[in-house]
This record gives structure tokens, C-alpha cells and sequence, in this order.
């Protein structure tokens, strides 16, 4: 396991001990996969957002409504996110509602591509219910279930699968090409200075 997901294990075996499931989550995942550098490091948890609470003392809930708590230990900064499903999305951008969920597999169904919908547990076991690590190996962004949905519940996706083909030259799955087409109009919604920022990363 890479150090910098090795760093953050005091989190996930804090969560377990207390007897709640604890995931690495996303890009780290994907990252550590791919044998390139760690950027940022999510964790994804069965506990409910109170239980972090009460398990890290020193915390602030930063994005409590959509489940994610900062917690501090030993002077670093972690976001923990409880399991959660989304729907009702709003302006082509955000969830109106979020359900929190038990199962680490509903929860990576509501993320954006198979290659960040995978998680890794402290012992470095993978659950990948999508395919990711195979489209990993063929060097393919492609997006989880079906791409007209992902793409309209959040137009700033198809900003994220071009920045992501490119970045880590992949090719885009003819699926979610033609899906991308469709819909681009729908990025009229979105600001220009998130789809600049996405413009930047790419």
C-alpha cells in the first residue's frame, strides 16, 4: 500500500474498531492502482455522521448535510463521508436529497466513472462492483451505469471525463462519448469558473 494511504490507516482502524465499516474511496484508489502520486485521500464510512463526530473529537463538520465531517488526528485533516445515495439532482449540479446507506457498493454506484468507483479497504482488498480495474488495464473512462444519467445529473462530469482521458491518456468508451455529445448543451448550467477550473486541471 502506497505511504501516504498508509498515513491515514489510523482513521479507517479507529472506525473499525468501533465497529463501523471504513473505506479509501476515489481517486486515491484509482491513483494507487495506476502506481501514481496520492493527491488527496477519501474515506468512506458506514457510521453515520454523529458517530464520527463522537469518534474524533476534534472534527468540523464541513459538509454535514451531504455526510462528510474534517477530522483531526495527530494534527492532519481527513474528510470522512458516510455511505449515501443521491437523487433529485438540482440544476444539473447538485443533490437535493442524500440517503445514507450500509453498503459500500450502493455508494460507489452514485459516483461518476468506473476508474474512481472502486474502494480499498485498510488490508488493501478492492471492491470494484463496476468494472473500474479493468477499464484501469485498457485505459478507459467510462462512465458507472448509464451515461445520460450521470451526465445530467451533474453536467461538470463531462468536463471531468475529457480532463481525465487526458491526463491520464485513456480513451473515452464510445458509450460514453456519444453520451457526451448529447449532452453538452446542459453545460450552459454550469459556472464558467468551475468549468474553467476543470479547463486548468486538464
Amino acid at each position: 500500500m502506497e505511504m501516504k494511504l498508509k498515513e491515514v490507516l489510523p482513521v479507517l482502524r479507529r472506525l473499525a474498531d468501533a465497529g463501523y465499516q471504513a473505506w479509501f474511496v476515489g481517486g486515491c484508489v484509482r491513483d494507487a492502482l495506476l502506481g501514481r502520486p496520492i493527491g488527496d485521500v477519501d474515506i468512506a464510512t458506514s457510521a453515520r455522521p454523529d458517530k464520527v463526530m463522537e469518534l474524533f473529537p476534534k472534527h468540523v463538520p464541513t459538509g454535514i448535510r451531504h455526510g462528510t465531517v474534517t477530522v483531526f488526528l495527530d494534527g492532519r485533516a481527513y474528510e470522512v463521508t458516510t455511505f449515501r445515495t443521491e437523487s433529485a439532482y438540482e440544476n444539473f449540479r447538485r443533490p437535493a436529497e442524500v440517503g445514507f446507506v450500509d453498503d459500500i457498493r450502493d455508494d460507489l454506484g452514485r459516483r461518476d466513472f468506473t476508474v474512481n468507483a472502486m474502494a480499498m479497504g485498510a488490508d488493501g482488498r478492492i471492491v470494484d462492483p463496476f468494472g473500474g480495474s479493468g477499464d484501469l488495464k485498457r485505459g478507459v473512462i467510462r462512465c458507472v451505469g448509464d451515461p445520460d444519467e450521470r451526465f445530467r445529473e451533474d453536467a461538470l462530469r463531462m468536463v471531468r471525463a475529457v480532463r481525465f482521458a487526458a491526463e491520464l491518456r485513456f480513451r473515452l468508451a464510445p458509450s460514453t462519448w456519444r453520451a457526451l455529445r448529447r449532452n453538452a448543451g446542459l453545460l450552459r448550467h454550469i459556472a464558467l469558473e468551475r468549468v474553467g477550473a476543470g479547463l486548468d486541471k486538464m
